[in-house]
């Protein structure tokens, strides 16, 4: 912010921390009720490191730039490498896969389902429309 960054939508910066926590306790809660790991945990769980291996991707494309806001510094560039040369929203294809393959490696379906629609609601409707906007100030 001493550099003259200004953060955009930040009103709905909560909502991502009630549909994470809600998350944790929704296949926590499901994984109690059903007691048992998928049988075929070994894809979800290779889908999740495959998931974790883009999120870092992501963070060591952005360097410095990187954080879970949606704060830019007018002037610089926005980051069109790593990843973001072949999607703008990587991260989100990584927190996307996330939100259903941990629910999924306990039997946790209807937390797997819920997560992932309303966190697309999330996406679609309001965080990527502000980071649409953010980058605007950049170009």
């Amino acid at each position: 912010m001493s550099q003259g960054a200004v953060e955009i939508g930040s009103r709905h910066y909560p909502l991502f921390f009630l549909l994470h926590g809600a998350w944790f306790a929704g296949w926590v809660t499901e994984g109690v009720v059903y007691g048992e790991v998928s049988a075929y945990w070994q894809f979800w769980l290779g889908l999740f490191a495959a998931a974790q291996i883009l999120r870092y991707w992501c963070i060591a494309s952005l360097g410095k730039q990187w954080n879970t806001r949606i704060i830019v510094i007018p002037g610089l560039q926005a980051v069109r490498t790593g990843p973001y040369r072949l999607m703008p929203h990587p991260n989100y294809m990584a927190v996307a896969v996330e939100l259903i393959c941990v629910p999924l490696l306990f039997g946790a379906f209807y937390t797997a389902i819920l997560a992932a629609a309303l966190n697309a609601g999330l996406l679609i409707f309001i965080r990527i429309p502000a980071e649409e906007k953010a980058l605007k100030v950049l170009d």
